[in-house]
């Protein structure tokens, strides 16, 4: 069982490697009816792909999206949805002087020491070229949600690259599309640009944090214990390549606040609850609120790196390596779009899943 599929309802299936002749998702548990075309689905996948600036991979694909079946006249028709994109432009022979050595920080030697083989060129399915599949899956998401929750929206933008974070008081949603790093803080993004050239003209790579909030989410998504909403975001976020660590809310800062400023204190408001404050990340015993949505990542810096670094080779001697090829010296860059539609795709299966089991039998406040 090699568990590439995810979700419950809304089950999206990746498969294809880096360096084969396409990838793609098989999505199936979309709701029929929902206006889709590829259009629709590139414009997501092109603030992913590769190659946009200096400061991602100078790979060059198109990822020019494909809806083989499931769609018909430009509308889900309910069976599975099968999405592929092709790979153009792989440059295998970039691999080949690692083809015996394992690159530290990479997966490589553990896909060796589980399966008794790998794929060295770029990956194979450790490759974070497998989230193009993700993006253009949660595109669809981001459709079926629209038309079933008419004023939702996700967010995604890099809060942190390096040692180096965003001030919340400068924060400007204008500024996320203006600048190459998704960045809410025009300053931020003035100074990451600097230091990420710097390690990029070095060989050097740095992680970041990655924020994605969703507005507008109706409260009541998710179950107590194991089908928590918090944990499905979790365990998405976490399954994106290169993510070492994510939090929901305050996150790991809660542990430093007392239970007076940790509890969001509740209100009545004209349309129904408000809330003094959100540390709970709009999640609350794994139930969604109706506050907005908040989840934070943490991506590790791109192990294949210019830098050599000591490693052993596939018969046990010890050895040093570089590696060549193109690489992101922030892979955080990219990610933000891979986060935003690992939360579509964890929201929609939330809100079949709720409407399966409760429909329209959620309680009522204040009449």
């Amino acid at each position: 069982m090699s568990l590439n599929t995810f979700g419950h309802l809304f089950r999206v299936t990746t498969w294809g490697e880096s360096h084969g002749p396409a990838l793609g998702a098989t999505v199936d548990g979309c709701p029929p009816g929902i206006e889709i075309e590829e259009a629709q689905l590139q414009h997501w996948l092109d603030r992913r792909k590769p190659g946009q600036n200096k400061f991602t991979t100078q790979r060059r694909e198109p990822d020019a999206v494909r809806i083989l079946s499931g769609v018909f006249e430009g509308r889900t028709t309910g069976t599975s949805v099968q999405l592929m994109i092709e790979n153009t432009d792989q440059r295998s022979k970039d691999y080949s002087e690692i083809a015996q050595k394992f690159r530290p920080g990479h997966a490589d030697i553990t896909y060796f020491q589980k399966y008794g083989l790998r794929d060295y060129r770029g990956g194979g399915r450790s490759s974070a070229r497998e989230t193009a599949a993700r993006v253009a899956a949660g595109g669809l998401a981001r459709a079926a949600l629209t038309a079933l929750v008419p004023g939702i929206e996700i967010r995604g933008y890099m809060v942190q690259m390096g040692s180096h974070g965003v001030d919340r008081a400068r924060f400007d949603d204008a500024q996320i599309d203006a600048n190459p790093f998704w960045c809410p803080d025009p300053q931020a993004a003035e100074t990451w640009a600097d230091y990420l050239d710097g390690l990029r003209k070095s060989g050097e790579s740095v992680g970041a944090v990655i924020e994605v909030v969703a507005r507008n989410a109706p409260a009541g998504l998710g179950a107590p214990v194991y089908g928590k909403l918090d944990t499905d975001l979790a365990a998405a976020m976490m399954s994106i390549n290169a993510v070492k660590g994510v939090e929901i809310g305050e996150g790991m800062a809660s542990a430093a606040l007392t239970g007076s400023q940790n509890a969001d204190e509740i209100f009545m408001g004209e349309n129904g609850p408000v809330y003094s404050s959100n540390h709970a990340g709009g999640i609350l015993g794994g139930i969604s609120t109706g506050q907005e949505i908040v989840v934070r990542f943490a991506v590790k810096p791109t192990s294949s790196i210019l830098t050599p670094r000591k490693t052993i080779t596939l018969s046990g001697e010890e050895t040093e390596i570089v590696t060549k090829g193109r690489h992101d010296p922030c892979v955080g860059i990219r990610a933000v779009p891979v986060g935003e539609a690992m939360m579509a795709c964890v929201l929609l299966d939330h809100l079949l899943l709720h409407r399966g089991q409760v429909g329209d039998a959620g309680g009522r406040i204040g009449g």
